[in-house]
């Protein structure tokens, strides 16, 4: 099949396509430095001409409210503009554990339009909602950080490895259309707060961790559930204390 992974070029989208293309399919990476700019519409017929599927990995390059939003809406209705021309049969798309359940923080918010335009489409759609992964783990903790401590809501964290992130996305793109969602995270449930300080200790970070019930997550609140999935979830296998790449997020 021909695929295009659109943001191919980005963490889980290049660990997408390289899956892909292990499988014999045709993946083909869309973005701006391969000539396919979703937001003016460049390149964009031509990239998912005789594609069976799309894949949409691609990311705001602001969080700031007004651009975050324009970037999901415009992106995503050229996106898919050009999808119903070219007769694709399944749009995939990334999202966020939570989205809904914290609508007043910005990033959340223009996700969700993104979601519903996705759903009003009359193309064949599936939803792969995520935790955050363990990628970020470091600068969550920076965006945390007021002088030497961090403060972390004490809320349920469910991280997961970027690489089970690509192994679902992949799985979900050759497979029938779900018109609906999935949930992935990683195997273990932690208080957020004390992930954090466990994380920070195994880096040799001398910053500390304090559990504040009134910390903001990107921006907002999170309650006790948000940042978590809920029954059903597809739980990946690596654990943080096991993930390959975890001593390099703490340089």
């Amino acid at each position: 099949m021909k695929i295009v992974v659109v943001g191919g070029t980005g963490l889980i989208g290049s660990k997408v396509v390289n899956r892909l293309a292990e499988q014999g399919h045709d993946a083909v990476v869309a973005a701006p430095s391969t000539g396919v700019d979703t937001l003016t519409g460049e390149g964009l017929a031509e990239a998912v001409a005789g594609a069976q599927v799309v894949v949409d990995v691609s990311n705001s390059p602001s969080f700031e409210a007004a651009a975050v939003m324009k970037f999901f809406e415009t992106s995503t209705g050229n996106l898919l503009a050009a999808e119903a021309e070219a007769g694709v049969g399944h749009h995939v798309a990334v999202s966020v554990v939570g989205t809904e359940r914290m609508p007043d923080n910005d990033y959340f918010r223009a996700k969700i339009a993104q979601e519903r335009l996705i759903e009003e489409s009359p193309i064949p759609f599936s939803l792969v909602h995520a935790t955050q992964f363990f990628e970020f783990v470091r600068p969550i903790a920076d965006e945390a950080t007021d002088g030497d401590v961090v403060r972390i809501p004490p809320v349920a964290f469910q991280p997961i490895a970027g690489d089970e992130v690509a192994d679902a996305v992949a799985r979900v793109a050759v497979g029938t259309p779900l018109n609906g969602r999935i949930e992935v995270a990683g195997p273990d449930r932690y208080r957020m707060d004390e992930f954090f300080r466990d994380a920070l200790a195994g880096w040799g970070d001398p910053r500390q961790v304090v559990a504040d019930p009134h910390a903001r997550y990107f921006g907002s609140e999170p309650g006790e559930l948000t940042l978590v999935p809920g029954d059903g979830a597809t739980l990946g296998r690596i654990g943080y204390r096991d993930w390959p790449g975890r001593a390099a997020t703490g340089r």
